[in-house]
C-alpha cells in the first residue's frame, strides 16, 4: 500500500464549506452536525440537500480497509496537529489499524490525539464511507474517558462487519452497564489541524473547538443563532430522522465554535452563522 501524504492546507471559503454549514444549521433540530465524531468531532460539514444525495450516492458502501489506513508515522504526526504542541506533546495518540484503535503512543496529560474516519460518526452521514475523511482530534480527560471509547467501540465492530444496528445495541449495552462511563463535565476537544480533511465539499477542513453536553437542545447555548459563534448538533444522528434511536441514547450535544488559528499558530479563516 502506498503510504498517503498529509493534505496540503486549504482555506476554507465563503461559498463552500461554510455556505453548506449555514443551510444546515437552519434544519430543524439544529441541523444535525453529524458526529464523531466522531465520535471525536462533526464529521459532516455538508447539508441534507443536493450536495449530501451526491455524496450518498458516490459513498455508497465501504471501501477496501486499506483504502482508510495511513503510514504509522504520519497518522501519529496528524494526530498531535489536532491541538497546539503544549497539549498534543504530552497526549496519548492512537492509530487505527484493520481491527480498530490501538495505543501507538502513551502520554501523560491524560488528553489522547487520533484521527477519525467517517465512519466512526454518525451512520446516516452521507460521507460516512468516504476514505479521504482524516478527521484530526484530540480529546481533553473528560472526553478521552466517556466519549473516545464510543467512537473506538463503533470503529472496531464497523470493521469486523457488524451492522448498524449491532454497533447501536452494543454502545447501549456499553453505556447502560458503565462500561463506557457517563460524559464527563467539561468534555471537549481541539480539532486545530490544518492537514485535516473533513469533507468533500468547499474547503474540507475548519480550525475549531467542540465542546460534549448531555443536552438534546442547543437553545441555552445560542446554538445555530443568526450571528451567533456557536454551531450546534446532535452526536448521535445526522438528520432529524432518527428520533426514537436517538430517544434510546442519552442525550448529547456536540457544541462548535471556531478559531482563529490552526495549531501552529498559523491564522484561520472564521466561519460566520
Amino acid at each position: 500500500m502506498s503510504k498517503p501524504v498529509l493534505k496540503k492546507s486549504v482555506s476554507l471559503n465563503e461559498s463552500g464549506l461554510v455556505r453548506a454549514m449555514r443551510r444546515t444549521m437552519r434544519m430543524k433540530f439544529m441541523g444535525r452536525l453529524a458526529a464523531r465524531l466522531m465520535a471525536c468531532t462533526p464529521l459532516a460539514l455538508l447539508a441534507v440537500t443536493g450536495t449530501a444525495a451526491h455524496a450518498a450516492e458516490s459513498y455508497a458502501r465501504m471501501a477496501p480497509v486499506d483504502a482508510y489506513l495511513m503510514d504509522r508515522a504520519q497518522e501519529i504526526a496528524l494526530a498531535r496537529s489536532a491541538a497546539p504542541a503544549s497539549i498534543s506533546r504530552d497526549a496519548t495518540v492512537l492509530v487505527m489499524t484493520r481491527t480498530g484503535y490501538e495505543t501507538a503512543v502513551t502520554g501523560s496529560n491524560g488528553f489522547v490525539c487520533w484521527v477519525a474516519r467517517g465512519f466512526a460518526g454518525a451512520p446516516d452521514w452521507p460521507e460516512r464511507w468516504n476514505p479521504k475523511i482524516r478527521a484530526a482530534g484530540c480529546d481533553n480527560p473528560q472526553a478521552a474517558r466517556t466519549v473516545t471509547p464510543i467512537a473506538k467501540l463503533r470503529t472496531a465492530m464497523t470493521l469486523a462487519g457488524h451492522s448498524d444496528a449491532e454497533v447501536a445495541d452494543r454502545i447501549k449495552v456499553a453505556l447502560r452497564t458503565k462500561e463506557i462511563p457517563p460524559l464527563e463535565p467539561g468534555a471537549m476537544c481541539y480539532m486545530m489541524s490544518k492537514s485535516s480533511y473533513l469533507s468533500d465539499d468547499g474547503g474540507h477542513d475548519m480550525a475549531h473547538v467542540m465542546f460534549y453536553v448531555p443536552v438534546k437542545d442547543g437553545t441555552t447555548w445560542g446554538a445555530n443563532a443568526a450571528g451567533s459563534p456557536i454551531f450546534g448538533g446532535n452526536y448521535w444522528f445526522y438528520t432529524p430522522d432518527h428520533q426514537a434511536e436517538a430517544a434510546a441514547l442519552p442525550p448529547l450535544s456536540v457544541f462548535l465554535v471556531g478559531v482563529a488559528t490552526w495549531s501552529d499558530g498559523t491564522p484561520a479563516a472564521m466561519p460566520r452563522m
